[in-house]
């Protein structure tokens, strides 16, 4: 796989895992982090031995977001014309929701690993993924309000559609801290770990068990989840018909069914 400078990869058999690597910044999201996670999951989503990857974040903390420093960058390039500047703002913007949206539209399912701080951007970036998990540690807070700004890379768009509206607006107004008990009864999280070491041993299990699956039944899962979220269920059933009327006649199903059968393990081509 390729090199980046703010991410470390390895792989674990099937499972990749992407690691952001700025744990002396408390992993913020630099330049070079926007940059490189759009390439990083567009190489990941194209290769077929990569079945699952997991996303965590080096020492102490998950991200602290936005790296304070990119966005000075961006105020230093702004000049009298308001709109040349609104312009140029909102070529930044897009690009920023493009970069974390290839994470949502990679056919692997990503699970993410967090830690300490999950702060502005960081909450954007975990909400493009499949599954999150955090260990007892973990604290989220959409901080972008108390910057003087509306968050704008996606925590608006997507977060409705997992801990509901209202809880949302709160936490969007407030700024507040959310810890990991919170995070977890409100569905933020689908499972808290009692240490950062449980949680990654943890998260990977799950991402291996998914990562044995077929991986043309897991991709097409999460296509038709993703489908429904902006579709209503009669198109959804339109959908997954055409769908399968393709994908069941590869032999997955039936090596799935031979191996119930006779009560082995199933092996599945990439």
């Amino acid at each position: 796989m390729s090199s980046y400078s703010a991410f470390l990869m390895e792989r674990r058999g099937s499972v990749a895992h992407v690691q952001i690597n700025r744990p002396e910044k408390r992993n913020a999201m630099n330049a070079a982090f926007w940059l490189e996670v759009q390439a990083l999951f567009t190489e990941l989503d194209a290769d077929e031995s990569v079945r699952a990857i997991v996303l965590s974040g080096a020492g102490a903390h998950f991200s602290a977001g936005i790296d304070l420093a990119m966005l000075a960058q961006v105020a230093s390039e702004l000049g009298p014309d308001v709109g040349r500047n609104a312009r140029l703002l909102r070529r930044k913007i897009l690009a920023l929701q493009e970069a974390l949206s290839c994470i949502e539209r990679c056919a692997k399912p990503v699970l993410v690993a967090v830690q300490g701080y999950c702060i502005g951007g960081a909450v954007d970036l975990i909400a493009t993924c499949d599954m999150r998990y955090c260990s007892a540690d973990a604290r989220f807070s959409i901080k972008e309000v108390d910057m003087g700004m509306a968050a704008d890379v996606g925590t608006l768009q997507r977060l409705p559609r997992l801990i509901g509206d209202g809880l949302l607006r709160e936490l969007a107004y407030t700024g507040r801290e959310v810890d990991a008990t919170e995070a977890l009864r409100v569905g933020l999280v689908n499972r808290v770990f009692d240490s950062p070491e449980a949680l990654l041993e943890g998260v990977f299990e799950l991402a291996t068990q998914i990562a044995d699956k077929s991986p043309l039944a897991v991709s097409g899962t999460k296509r038709m989840l993703g489908y429904m979220r902006d579709h209503s269920v009669a198109d959804g059933l339109e959908y997954i018909a055409t769908w399968n009327a393709a994908m069941l006649q590869a032999p997955d199903l039936r090596i799935a069914l031979a191996a119930a059968m006779s009560k082995q393990t199933p092996r599945f081509e990439d």
